[in-house]
């Protein structure tokens, strides 16, 4: 793998290509996690693969490919929730219907995907990476650019959230 960053970031397409394939699946179900629809989460594939290509000659350990564009995707999610946030969303119903017609190739356990949703952002960022991508709690830490001691704050606290929410189930909205 290692030959093949460094091919890519000499300028081989064909090399990068390679390599983005090989983990374009696991950026998919990372931003489909964030952005909650397969249209969002292939536009953030796209992004994440043109803001990749872009930068990769700056990658400094070939090693941390992964870790380094699973970063990437992260970043083009949170982008894209936050051009979101500036748009005027469709009625309920609408919605509904637009959901109704996807279908249902998504692998992921909605359960799950809605308690994801009551973490923050950053929370989100460190169960993804520990629990889908089974990254040590070190890489977490390099790839997220924080200090190992927060990434285990933050991990702990999230867990704790996800399982006070799991025992009071969907009716705490008192």
């Amino acid at each position: 793998m290692k030959d093949l960053v460094k091919k890519a970031q000499k300028g081989s397409d064909q090399a990068f290509l390679t390599l983005f394939q090989r983990y374009e699946e696991d950026i998919y179900r990372i931003a489909f996690i964030y952005v909650k629809n397969q249209n969002d989460a292939l536009d953030v594939v796209q992004e994440t693969a043109y803001r990749s290509f872009k930068t990769i000659k700056k990658l400094k350990q070939p090693n941390y490919f992964k870790t380094w564009l699973i970063r990437i995707a992260i970043n083009c999610s949170l982008d894209l929730l936050k051009k979101q946030r500036k748009l005027i969303h469709l009625p309920k119903e609408y919605e509904d219907q637009l959901t109704e017609e996807l279908n249902d190739d998504i692998e992921l356990d909605l359960s799950l995907q809605d308690l994801m949703e009551y973490l923050h952002p950053d929370e989100k960022s460190i169960i993804i990476l520990r629990f889908y991508e089974d990254l040590t709690m070190k890489e977490i830490a390099e790839t997220l650019e924080m200090p190992l001691g927060t990434v285990k704050t933050i991990l702990y606290r999230a867990l704790a959230k996800l399982r006070k929410k799991m025992k009071r189930g969907d009716d705490d909205e008192k």
